[in-house]
């Protein structure tokens, strides 16, 4: 079964429902209309990535390596990656998922075909975060409907910076919020568990190349930070001797476009090898410990960055902030923290110095505290880390 002939299965359940509804000017579009466009390649608000909706369809992603890769994801993988998410999240007919970012990376992506083949409504927000109140409004116009969305740790920043209040008076009608890209930070999982006591809250474990792997949902009364939880139906993870996450299961991508070599050396024996450190728990749940080209090394001693900002963003002077390695004559790395203030605030070094060593070993402490006015992110809304390595 393709994805072309599940959706043929909803629009004859629900023909007249809607299945896709624009921010910009509230277009929308029927089941009915939305399977006939499908079939007959008309255009639609979702990117048709591949030939036909029928066959394989191409994601580009650069990665850390900075080189663009097309990634051939075919039906079979996008039906597991939908079962995954259908099953673990429990996509339902009354749902209504708002998708907040591009449509050409996974993240949003692939919400698109588990709320279609469930029968839920998509709510494409074109602008995505970059206003607060076009995420706001369509609680106001479906109040009797209950929501879903995915977002980066970067946008759900956004949220409660800026909305937190507004959140958290739409609590009864949010259903889930999945964090994908990066692991949240814990002090900002904390403030989401707060807002949003009833709500299930998902860390999810993902990439272009692996589809959707893991999720845990972290509104759980422990917040385990750096946990992506346990894998889906269609998918396992293993460890390898180095350290390094690997991935099996039918949500993988079929390959690298035109490029057999790159293929070759990322994936074999049906597993695709991460650069992505982990570990996988007692319970039987994955963590995530960073990529192995962002660690620093500070005198041989191993510090993987998301651990500085987090312990960093606890702090209520930090609204955003990155970790990065700068030479030290001595250590040959030491970590310097980039920092974003909080409105109101002023950088108190020493104080924040004293916060950080007081949740971390002191090797881990940055020397050096630098305001910017905000952190570079690449297109999909994760911190740019490759941009600050290439700066040094």
């Amino acid at each position: 079964m393709n994805i072309l002939n599940q959706i043929r299965k909803t629009a004859e359940e629900y023909p007249q429902e809607p299945a896709i509804i624009t921010s910009s000017d509230g277009q929308v579009f029927t089941y009915a209309e939305t399977y006939r466009r499908m079939k007959a390649g008309e255009q639609l608000p979702i990117p048709l990535l591949g030939s036909s909706w029928e066959g394989d369809f191409i994601l580009h992603t650069t990665g850390t390596t900075g080189k663009s890769k097309s990634v051939i994801i075919s039906q079979r993988a996008v039906m597991a990656n939908s079962d995954n998410l259908i099953t673990a999240h429990g996509y339902t007919h009354e749902q209504v998922m708002l998708i907040t970012g591009p449509m050409d990376h996974l993240g949003c992506w692939s919400k698109l075909f588990p709320t279609l083949i469930s029968g839920g409504t998509l709510y494409i927000i074109e602008d995505g975060m970059k206003n607060v109140n076009d995420f706001f409004k369509p609680f106001n116009l479906m109040p009797e409907r209950r929501f879903a969305t995915f977002l980066v740790p970067s946008a759900l920043r956004i949220l409660l910076s800026q909305a937190q209040d507004r959140l958290a008076a739409h609590a009864a009608s949010i259903d889930f919020i999945e964090a994908g890209g990066a692991p949240l930070p814990r002090p900002d999982m904390l403030r989401l568990c707060e807002i949003l006591p009833k709500s299930r809250l998902f860390n999810t474990y993902a990439s272009t190349e692996t589809g959707v792997i893991a999720t845990y949902n972290y509104n759980d009364g422990r917040c385990l930070s750096g946990c992506v939880g346990h894998t889906m139906r269609h998918s396992c993870v293993m460890i390898t001797r180095e350290g390094t996450i690997a991935c099996k299961g039918d949500t993988l991508m079929s390959g690298y476009e035109n490029d057999e070599e790159l293929t070759k050396q990322a994936m074999h024996d049906d597993t695709f090898f991460t650069a992505d450190s982990g570990w996988i728990d007692e319970e039987g749940m994955l963590h995530i410990g960073g990529r192995t080209d962002d660690i620093i090394n500070v005198g041989g001693l191993k510090l993987a960055p998301q651990e500085v900002e987090e312990a960093a963003l606890a702090n209520p002077m930090v609204n955003d902030c990155i970790c990065i390695a700068e030479p030290h004559p001595i250590l040959g790395q030491a970590p310097a923290l980039l920092l974003v203030l909080a409105e109101g605030y002023t950088l108190d070094k020493r104080a924040l110095a004293r916060h950080i060593n007081d949740r971390l070993d002191r090797y881990k402490v940055p020397q050096k505290y630098t305001v910017v006015e905000s952190i570079e992110k690449t297109p999909n809304g994760k911190i740019n880390r490759k941009a600050y390595r290439e700066k040094q």
